[in-house]
């Protein structure tokens, strides 16, 4: 797919796939395009040219709720929680897209409205409880804003995977965390995908995280992927060095 604003060409004929139950890192500078890969997958803009398939399906066109319908979630690198509501609510917030029941149903507290609320509570209530203890019990009635910063960050997580997703796309998920706070997050989105059976597609600077989770890593500069395969291989790729240092490592011998 290619994408250009205002002239200006910010992603260039990229090839990328994520096959089930794998985690994919894209990596690159500043303005290497990696969150505007994100923004076109999740239809916040449309490619120029070029498609993007779900389990085979084309998505381009297709309005952000609908694409999260389809099993698409993400995480964004500055975090977007409703902080004046609770923990749970929070989560529970992103499950009524697939509820049923009308305004009139809801409002007059029929059956059918009272089913699917308590299915929303024990579904939210089941998607904090895979992030241990950070996120449970007394936590749940607590206002978001009153979370530390890695707790928003798993919150938001939370959030996006009750969407039932397919695919997470996360966000600079560790960015701002302390080394501790980082090496948790790293294991939890191996667990994401081993407990969880997710497939993830992740953005990060943080190499260590990169090195910990990926199964394969793509890099970008500029809108041009320029490497892809392990960790060990991309890492040590004269193209991604160069893009990252601004020097060709061939000059320097």
């Amino acid at each position: 797919m290619s994408v250009a604003f205002g002239g200006l060409q910010v992603i260039h004929a990229l090839d990328l796939h994520v096959d089930e139950h794998e985690i994919v890192s894209v990596i690159g500078p500043n303005g290497a395009g990696k969150t505007t890969v994100f923004n076109l997958i999740t239809g916040v803009h449309r490619p120029d040219s070029g498609d993007i398939l779900v389990d085979g399906e084309s998505i381009v066109g297709l309005a952000p709720h609908a694409i999260t319908n389809r099993g698409v979630a993400r995480t964004f690198q500055t975090l977007r929680l409703f902080l004046n509501m609770s923990v749970k609510e929070n989560v529970m917030a992103a499950a009524y897209g697939r509820t049923r029941a009308t305004i009139l149903e809801s409002f007059l507290q029929l059956p059918h409205a009272r089913r699917e609320e308590r299915a929303i509570h024990e579904l939210a209530e089941g998607k904090l409880a895979f992030f241990g203890q950070r996120l449970v019990g007394y936590r749940w009635d607590q206002p978001a804003f009153s979370l530390s910063y890695a707790n928003r960050r798993r919150l938001e997580i939370a959030r996006a995977t009750a969407t039932q997703p397919r695919i997470l796309l996360l966000d600079e998920p560790a960015a701002g965390m302390n080394p501790v706070e980082t090496h948790e997050m790293t294991e939890l989105i191996g667990k994401l995908r081993d407990d969880g059976g997710y497939t993830i597609l992740v953005i990060e600077h943080d190499m260590h995280v990169v090195e910990g989770i990926s199964d394969r890593v793509v890099a970008l500069d500029h809108g041009f992927k320029i490497a892809e395969g392990s960790y060990q291989q991309v890492a040590t790729n004269e193209l991604v060095v160069e893009a990252y240092m601004g020097l060709r490592t061939a000059e320097k011998k």
